[in-house]
């Protein structure tokens, strides 16, 4: 049974300008350990970041929460198996509230284009 559903859309651009501003810092607040080191990998990436701040994005959205009760964004990590199929590793506050809300598996998909990065998560009971 699904239990949640949450999307998002971010625009490519808008992480470029923040990492000029910030710098590298600006992708630590955003990923998780397993997300730099693969991010670093392949280059530093801004489509990378976006498509794992859409996914992140996705995911509270899909927990009805957003982001509070002290989760962090690097609490939920988008990490990939050998085929390249994404999955959600969570960690801290973004577990916990995951095991509260009663589900007990996440499904997502990504996407990219030139200008935008795309994102969907389902919840499942």
């Amino acid at each position: 049974m699904i239990v949640g559903i949450g999307s998002d859309i971010a625009r490519v651009d808008r992480f470029a300008r923040a990492m000029k501003r910030h710098g590298p810092r600006f992708a630590q607040r955003i990923l998780g350990a397993d997300e730099q080191a693969a991010w670093q990998a392949k280059g530093q990436p801004v489509s990378y970041l976006a498509k794992r701040f859409a996914a992140k994005e996705a995911y509270v959205k899909a927990l009805g929460l957003g982001l509070r009760s002290g989760m962090q964004w690097c609490d939920i990590q988008v990490i990939n198996d050998t085929l390249g199929k994404p999955s959600l590793k969570l960690s801290g506050e973004a577990l916990r509230l995951f095991q509260a809300s009663g589900a007990s598996a996440t499904h997502i998909t990504l996407s990219d284009e030139a200008d935008y990065a795309v994102a969907f998560v389902v919840l499942e009971r």
